[in-house]
């Protein structure tokens, strides 16, 4: 058997000794070292001699200094620690309360704790299982339909691996040799709409037919405003948000009332309580002024007034890393299987001129030349600020959040303030975490690891701050990463053996050549990839997916134009079916755990299902609106790829 049929077998047998059920990891290594033998073997040498043993030791060691890896432990740490914090269920219920009057409100409301859950967590089994103890029952006990449940719940909790910061982000990262961090930007605005078309669904669904999504009972989500709010109404006026103001001005007649002796509110909880009121508009204006600030304060080039451009600084992991390309055929040891920089090049990673405006995890991107004060003005290089559509779009946003905002608060009353107290309790913290998380990585304050240090740091002590962490919850967390991290680590050590074997019999020239051969379009070979990689997740896990056969596609790339930032983004989106798509859809069977016994596996798949098309919906969008995955990292860092 040739070399090139030896390759070809290979990733044939991959697939069937997997769906028999073997560990992923250790069938890599196991098809790697029995056919790198095979490739080296020397009838002149000794067995113990073959190169296929430095081979090996060569890829665990270069999985081992790999820096991309060292965020995902973090971030399964942060993951682990926030789940035992036990805030699912207050935020469940304050979220529940706001949207009591949508159509099919629990489902909306799981959809959306799914989608913030799994931000902060990034574990599908873990938000699945949760959200399936915390609103399963609810749903069916109001005469929900059984798919639109499930479905919510299962499509929910996949949502996790697309949104940053994603485990599945990063293991697409080192493998195609990308930057994380214009991986995170890429995805952001992809996961949202993707939870905005899901969101679509339930609500047309249930308005379409109402049967499916019974409308509650006003006494279930009725909330009780205590004694004080409604003394406060009688003393001032009708809307609470003014009765706090004046209170604050003259709280005298508020605090010689019974209901304020009562509930023991004196002047602090007053202010307390106006500071709660505030906090909506505080927080427009933080995200409008973070914009302004960053767009046309730090942004703003300095080419107007005859200065040389400042090069921006971004995390090191922001410089994209060429893709891992293997060779055919081995070098004169038959173990080095990259090619070595030439004499003097820059290494991946490493700050390039000018050393003192970068530290050791900053990079430079698009430093100006050393003539660059030299540019004349109102040259398209000199040219200060945003365009001019930024302040129109910006000012247009802002004043119909304004207007949003003085409607809420003239029609708030008690019952509205106390939910929206329970919202800055339970959402806030995580939702602060959260942002600070993404922010420090995709405003180039952070590396990626460093971020998810930030994050695990912050997730600890918001256990500490719920009271929900003791030694036994901490024990658990390590151990459980622990497990998750060295899995991930054994399938890269297996990937790399895999690959490398199966690049140096020929198997990536045969299958480069057959899709060449077959003079496909960039839109064609886009297609072909994408299905291919649909319909593998049927019967394969994501992990398996990304490991495997997304290499194979990689040195395809440049061939077709396709950008590897949008291209790794449309997998993402694209293996969330992978957690939906029978007969290995381990969100459908983490869900049949923890459900009812009347609750059918079928059920849960026809549930499910619809999902799937909506997944096909958003990659076409995608694809023909690559601005909406590009745009982001363009604008932060200047190139998609």
């Amino acid at each position: 058997m040739s070399d090139p049929a030896l390759g070809l077998t290979m990733l044939a047998l991959i697939v069937v000794v997997i769906m028999m059920g073997f560990p992923t990891a250790f069938t890599l290594m196991g098809l790697g070292m029995f056919f790198g033998f095979i490739a080296f073997h020397d009838p002149n040498q000794a067995w113990v001699q073959n190169k296929i043993f430095d081979l090996m030791v060569q890829r665990t060691y270069g999985v081992m200094t790999n820096d991309t890896l060292l965020s995902v432990p973090l971030f399964v740490f942060m993951g682990y620690i926030i789940e035992r914090a036990a805030l699912v269920d207050k935020m469940f219920y304050s979220i529940q309360l706001a949207f009591r009057r949508v159509p099919a409100s629990l489902a909306v409301t799981t959809l959306i704790v799914c989608t913030f859950w799994g931000i902060a967590s990034g574990i599908v089994g873990a938000v699945v299982v949760l959200m399936g103890v915390i609103a399963m029952k609810p749903m069916l006990n109001a005469g929900y339909d059984v798919k639109l449940a499930s479905g919510a719940i299962t499509a929910g909790g996949t949502l996790g691996i697309l949104i940053p910061p994603s485990v599945m982000i990063i293991v697409y990262a080192a493998v195609a040799g990308q930057s994380v961090v214009k991986l995170y930007a890429a995805a952001m605005f992809p996961g949202f709409f993707l939870s905005f078309l899901y969101l679509i669904y339930i609500i047309g669904w249930a308005m379409i037919n109402p049967k499916i999504a019974p409308k509650l009972d006003e006494k279930e989500y009725s909330v009780t405003a205590p004694a004080w709010l409604t003394s406060l109404q009688n003393l001032y006026t009708r809307n609470v948000f003014l009765s706090l103001i004046m209170a604050v001005v003259n709280p005298a007649k508020l605090l010689r009332s019974d209901a304020a002796k009562q509930d023991s509110i004196g002047y602090y909880g007053i202010l307390k309580n106006f500071g709660a009121s505030l906090s909506p508009l505080l927080l427009l204006i933080v995200m409008f002024a973070s914009v302004w600030w960053y767009v046309v304060i730090h942004q703003t080039p300095e080419a107007a007034s005859g200065k040389p451009v400042a090069a921006r600084l971004v995390p090191a992991e922001s410089a994209a890393v060429p893709p891992r390309q293997e060779p055919s055929e081995p070098q004169e040891m038959g173990i080095n299987t990259k090619p070595a920089p030439a004499a003097g090049a820059e290494k991946p990673g490493e700050p390039t001129e000018p050393q003192e405006l970068a530290g050791p995890d900053m990079k430079v991107l698009g430093a100006a030349p050393a003539d660059a004060g030299a540019a004349q003005a109102g040259s398209p290089a000199a040219e200060a600020g945003p365009p001019p559509e930024f302040f129109v779009y910006f000012w247009a946003s802002a004043g119909i959040a304004l207007l949003l905002l003085a409607f809420y608060y003239r029609q708030m009353n008690p019952e509205q303030f106390e939910i929206l107290k329970m919202l800055i309790e339970s959402v806030m913290p995580l939702g602060i975490l959260t942002i600070l998380v993404l922010a420090v990585i995709l405003f180039g304050i952070t590396t990626a690891t460093e971020s998810a240090a930030v994050g695990a740091a912050g997730a600890v002590l918001l256990a500490l701050q719920g009271k929900q962490l003791s030694l036994d919850r901490i024990k658990q967390s390590v151990f459980l990463t622990a497990k998750t991290t060295a899995m991930v680590c054994w399938l890269f050590v297996g990937s790399a053996l895999f690959s490398a074997v199966f690049a140096i019999l020929g198997g990536q020239q045969v299958i480069e050549h057959w899709v060449l051969s077959l003079n496909m379009t960039s839109v064609q070979f886009m297609l072909l990839s994408q299905a291919i990689i649909f319909f593998l997740g049927w019967p394969l896990e994501w992990t398996e997916i990304i490991v495997i056969f997304v290499p194979i596609f990689l040195p395809l790339l440049k061939h077709f134009n396709v950008d590897p930032i949008l291209f790794g983004t449309l997998i993402a989106v694209n293996l969330q079916a992978a957690f939906l798509s029978p007969p290995v859809a381990m969100s459908a069977f983490y869900l049949k755990g923890v459900s009812p016994p009347h609750v059918t596996l079928n059920q849960i798949f026809a549930g499910m299902m619809p999902y799937m098309v909506i997944i096909l919906l958003c990659m076409v969008i995608m694809y023909f609106w690559p601005g909406m995955t590009l745009w982001l990292p363009n604008y932060l860092y200047g190139g998609g790829g």
